[in-house]
């Protein structure tokens, strides 16, 4: 039976900001899942503390409401022991790149087979708009009155360099392209990677709709998602001075399910034998 947008949505109604960049993932994603014919209980959301986290009140999907920048480690175990399970990881750019900037150095390392979805804003906004990773040197914000010092990280050059196998970059407000690349990227067979770009009507003046409409640029068909080089050089910045949007490096190698050793396919709720459980169990007694 084909799914429709509303067997992925709950009771709730998003409390995110009225015009906040949420919206438009939350509308990609979704479509994403009726494309892919993907039934919500096939589909596992590990979230991390931040706006995007609260996602896990209205996407219905199977979910875990991780610790602050610990969501990739949830995700991976979870795909381990059950890897018949669609994994989705969504973080922010703090808890992405800040708290958890360690585990997504390592999870690309591993090449596992989730889709990770950075909803990148330049701001921690849930605690009211302090400076990421993602902002810019100069920008102003709570924590940065004076304008940060600090250059930012390029997340997309990170996730190809250490490893990842998928690495694109969306905008929030172009749902339709927002979910082909999410479409491409949960079909792919190992890590990957979408930056995600959206605005912050409440605290992030700089990078707003106006800004990203002069400053993004989408990919053609001219575009060689193989080239590594290239996608290494043109991940953050072109030539032109122009954003990328669409895939920007896509491999194929051997995913991390692929080592021997790993778990087999079943979900090892099918592996478990009762006696061994019973017998467990009488261990604590």
């Amino acid at each position: 039976m084909q799914p429709q947008i509303s067997d992925y949505s709950t009771t709730y109604r998003p409390t995110w900001c009225p015009g906040c960049g949420n919206y438009g993932i939350w509308a990609a994603v979704r479509r994403a899942f009726v494309a892919l014919k993907l039934p919500p209980h096939k589909i596992l959301s590990v979230y991390d503390i931040g706006c995007s986290g609260n996602g896990s009140n209205w996407l219905k999907t199977y979910a875990f409401h991780s610790l602050h920048g610990r969501s990739l480690p949830a995700a991976v175990g979870a795909k381990i022991a059950n890897r018949e399970l669609t994994v989705m990881c969504f973080g922010g750019d703090g808890g992405g790149l800040g708290e958890g900037g360690n585990h997504f150095m390592h999870t690309c390392r591993t090449n596992i087979d989730i889709t990770y979805i950075i909803h990148d804003n330049q701001l921690y906004s849930l605690t009211t708009g302090q400076a990421s990773p993602t902002s810019n040197a100069g920008m102003k914000t709570k924590s940065t009155p004076e304008g940060g010092l600090l250059e930012p990280l390029h997340p997309l050059q990170i996730a190809i360099s250490s490893g990842a196998t998928f690495a694109a970059r969306g905008y929030a407000d172009d749902i339709q392209g927002l979910s082909d690349t999410i479409i491409k990227a949960i079909q792919h067979r190992g890590f990957s990677v979408v930056d995600i770009l959206q605005p912050c009507v409440t605290f992030n003046m700089l990078n707003t709709r106006d800004w990203y409409k002069q400053h993004i640029k989408t990919l053609d068909s001219t575009w060689n998602p193989h080239d590594k080089n290239a996608a290494l050089l043109n991940a953050s910045l072109m030539p032109d001075g122009k954003i990328p949007i669409g895939v920007i490096y896509q491999e194929e190698r051997k995913t991390f399910e692929d080592n021997k050793g790993v778990n087999s396919a079943d979900p090892l709720i099918r592996q478990v034998k009762k006696q061994r459980v019973e017998s467990l169990i009488d261990t604590f007694r």
